[in-house]
């Protein structure tokens, strides 16, 4: 088969003239289209797909333009639960085209979504971890055990490749039915509205409250289709960069403000929530604050410094975005008695009383008509085209791009 494998010698590329630095990442990124041998079935009850399109998440963005490199640490404690080489690619609508001997629940083209993690089930591992028990995937305790290489999830482990390749292994628990009512430009967003509706479930807004969405790309966009289809008296402020994000957010039902500088940010959301404004040598804190909650899915310094400023007392920031370690203005957080929550992906989660794992909430919603992600896939491209695709997202000013997919239907 074909497909994208990282951690191998890049292929000699003329630098970039623009000054982007996730352009020179792109040049010099540790990647390459390449031959490489079809999978197997990595244990007995495992199958084989052939994706139709994978989206490109955020953090196989970060890892393609090297965005990791300027803050990477010799002691990150999660290096043992990755490998190399490896096969990005793990927001995927696939069909299925070889089971293995022991697998079950599935047939031979079957049209599926990946839930990609590489949990106690996928491994062969019982019995399974008290995480995996109560349905926090995430959390797993075996991402280092096993027949297969460390991974956390399908496309981090250099086993269990992803769907940047013409195809793909996968667990039977890994691979939802995808209803013949919802089309693969809608499902391939199945497993970024799982990361949100997980950030946003597990740390609610207050009835009636108001929310910061901090960031409108694929994170930032599922977190106000969530916020106005499960909690519809609650208002909602998005921070976003670019004029295609913002448009879309206010389609959804927010209201929209700009993204820097950060004073004026902390000054229009506290304007818009009825925040009052201290006064300070350097950017004001909101005190009182009328924001219960920041959905950060950015997470880096400045959307920090921000969020902080602009909560209420015992507000929650809740740490959705994935960007690197970064230190910041933290007084706000005691003062203020904040809570700050991480949130790691998904599992199984809880929606109106009914527990279903994240992706299948999402093929539940999306059928119901209660979520409506259409103009969220921007752009597609084939493998081959895949320095293109990178640069789409590289120069979203320009491109207008949201969500960036590879369209193996067509190669």
């Amino acid at each position: 088969m074909r497909g994208l494998l990282y951690g191998v010698a890049p292929e000699p590329q003329p630098e970039p003239e623009e000054d982007n630095h996730l352009l020179r990442g792109l040049a010099h990124t540790p990647m390459r289209l390449e031959d490489l041998p079809d999978p197997g079935f990595l244990l007995p009850d495992w199958v084989v797909t052939r994706p139709r399109l994978t989206g490109v998440c955020g953090s196989d963005a970060k890892q393609v333009f090297m965005d990791w490199v300027n803050v990477a640490t010799p002691d990150n404690p999660m290096k043992g639960f990755f490998s190399l080489p490896q096969v990005l690619g793990h927001e995927v609508v696939a069909d299925v085209v070889a089971l293995g001997p022991e697998a079950e629940g599935l047939d031979v083209g079957d049209r599926v979504v990946l839930n990609p993690w590489l949990s106690c089930r996928p491994r062969g591992v019982d019995p399974i971890c008290p995480a995996c028990e109560a349905g926090d995937l995430s959390l797993c305790w075996s991402f280092g055990v096993g027949p297969i290489a460390p991974g956390i999830h399908t496309g981090t482990s250099k086993d269990a490749s992803g769907g940047y390749a013409q195809l793909m292994p996968a667990h039977e628990t890994q691979l939802f039915k995808v209803p013949a009512e919802v089309p693969d430009e809608l499902a391939v967003f199945a497993d970024p509205f799982a990361v949100s509706l997980h950030s946003v479930t597990r740390n609610p807004p207050v009835p009636g409250g108001k929310v910061m969405v901090y960031g409108a790309g694929a994170l930032g966009t599922c977190a106000t289709a969530i916020l106005r289809a499960l909690y519809p008296d609650v208002e909602v402020l998005v921070v976003a960069r670019f004029d295609a994000q913002a448009a879309l957010a206010r389609k959804l039902g927010a209201t929209v403000i700009g993204h820097e500088p950060a004073l004026r940010v902390i000054e229009e959301a506290a304007s818009w929530s009825g925040g009052v404004l201290q006064p300070s040598d350097g950017l004001p804190m909101a005190y009182p604050g009328e924001i219960d909650v920041v959905y950060d899915t950015i997470g880096k310094q400045e959307t920090f410094e921000v969020g902080a400023r602009v909560l209420k007392a015992r507000g929650t920031l809740v740490k959705a975005g994935v960007h690197g370690p970064t230190f910041w203005e933290d007084t706000p957080l005691y003062f203020k008695e904040l809570s700050l929550v991480g949130s790691n992906a998904f599992g199984v989660e809880e929606v109106d009383g009914v527990r279903h794992h994240g992706i299948q909430h999402y093929l539940d919603l999306v059928r119901e008509g209660r979520v409506d992600l259409t103009g969220m896939l921007t752009h597609t491209f084939v493998l081959d085209d895949w320095r293109d695709a990178f640069t789409a997202l590289a120069t979203q000013d320009r491109s207008a791009a949201i969500k960036v997919a590879f369209d193996q239907r067509r190669s």
